[in-house]
């Protein structure tokens, strides 16, 4: 698909892709530049509360390694 840019800058986002992506009119996008590439992205009404959570990896816990190392630490000095 090409896109013609007009003398304004402008660029007109087709009606199947507006409908896919669930774009309306008002709302808005943030244009990112991939170093060559540029993607247009739908903007975040709350990008705080949008994100919280997605880097969450119950696998992964910071909290619960740090309760570890504490444990052994503790161990260790009892041993002494």
């Amino acid at each position: 698909m090409t896109l013609t840019i007009s003398p304004k800058g402008w660029v007109v986002i087709p009606a199947n892709l507006r409908k896919k992506y669930d774009l309306h009119p008002g709302q808005s996008v943030v244009v990112i530049d991939y170093g060559g590439v540029l993607a247009i992205v739908p903007a975040q009404e709350d990008p705080i509360q949008q994100s919280a959570g997605m880097l969450y990896d119950p696998q992964d816990s910071l909290t619960a390694a740090l309760l570890q190392e504490r444990a052994r630490e503790k161990a260790k000095e009892d041993e002494r």
